[in-house]
């Protein structure tokens, strides 16, 4: 097992080929189009994102690269948050801050034609919908979803309720998971972090766009490992009650999936829980990624 070191510590090499990037995506360019952007740009093998987003649509992008593909399903479930202009086809009705109450919660949705998944009625929660501004036949709407939740349906069905119809406007995705507008970084500041570490072996600024790994996992609950558990996790053993130091599981129960890590903050693997962390003996953690 070729240890990371702590993540704040890894020499640039080590920190693209376990990393993260919160892009800025651009409208234009597909998700994919972009994805593959990044892992050529940082000269690793792979690449994935975290929830695809439509050409036209802008906004949060986590990209891990790397090794950390590994662990791109830690975005599966993730809320997203996103800005949405919501046209509408007639004046603002009077009811609607009332409307909008209405569609926070559980909804049925079926996916748009254009979909690349199979079109069934399907559940997705609205956590938040807010409106931010309002004018005769326009919304700046604030949404928290559950992740896979269509925007435009969304949109399409508040023009319904409200009796104007209504279609989306421009889009912007400002959440994914832990990860939010608040610190994203565009392609032009990857291409300026790599160049100033290639041509001046000066790695701040990459430091400051690509971030380890571990930044995508912290969400999880987490165990603490030996290194002598980490090596055998590292050959595909499960994580054992006895090589554990330390437990922060929060309120997670059997199943949930959990991050493992070294003393020293370096992630290990994936897994779920399985047993008692504080149990003498016994399988604690399935192994689902193994990240070493």
């Amino acid at each position: 097992m070729r240890e990371r070191g702590p993540p704040g510590e890894r020499d640039p090499e080590t920190l693209l080929e376990f990393g993260v990037v919160n892009l800025d995506k651009p409208a234009g360019p597909s998700a994919h189009q972009v994805t593959a952007w990044v892992r050529d740009m940082a000269g690793v093998d792979r690449a994935a994102h975290g929830g695809t987003l439509d050409p036209k649509v802008t906004g949060c992008l986590p990209i891990l690269t790397g090794t950390a593909t590994r662990a791109a399903q830690v975005f599966d479930d993730s809320r997203k948050g996103y800005i949405s202009v919501l046209e509408l086809h007639g004046p603002t009705p009077s009811d609607f801050e009332s409307t909008l109450a209405e569609f926070e919660g559980p909804l049925y949705q079926k996916p748009p034609r254009k979909s690349a998944v199979v079109r069934q009625l399907r559940v997705r929660t609205i956590h938040r919908l807010d409106a931010l501004e309002t004018e005769e036949r326009r919304a700046l709407l604030d949404i928290e979803c559950e992740s896979g939740t269509y925007i435009r349906k969304l949109c399409h069905d508040l023009g319904l309720a409200l009796g104007t119809g209504a279609h989306m406007g421009d889009l912007r995705r400002s959440k994914t998971g832990t990860f939010d507008d608040s610190t994203l970084v565009t392609l032009q500041d990857l291409a300026d972090g790599l160049a100033f570490w290639q041509e001046d072996e000066d790695s701040e600024l990459l430091r400051e766009v690509v971030q380890p790994a571990e930044r995508a996992l912290e969400h999880l609950p987490k165990l603490t490992v030996a290194p002598s558990a980490a090596r055998e996790i590292a050959e595909g053993a499960p994580v054992y009650a006895p090589g554990v130091i330390e437990a922060d599981l929060d309120d997670a129960t059997e199943g949930d999936l959990i991050a493992c890590y070294t003393p020293d903050g370096a992630a290990v693997c994936l897994g779920y829980l399985v047993g008692d962390p504080d149990a003498e003996s016994g399988e604690v953690v399935e192994l689902e990624r193994v990240l070493v």
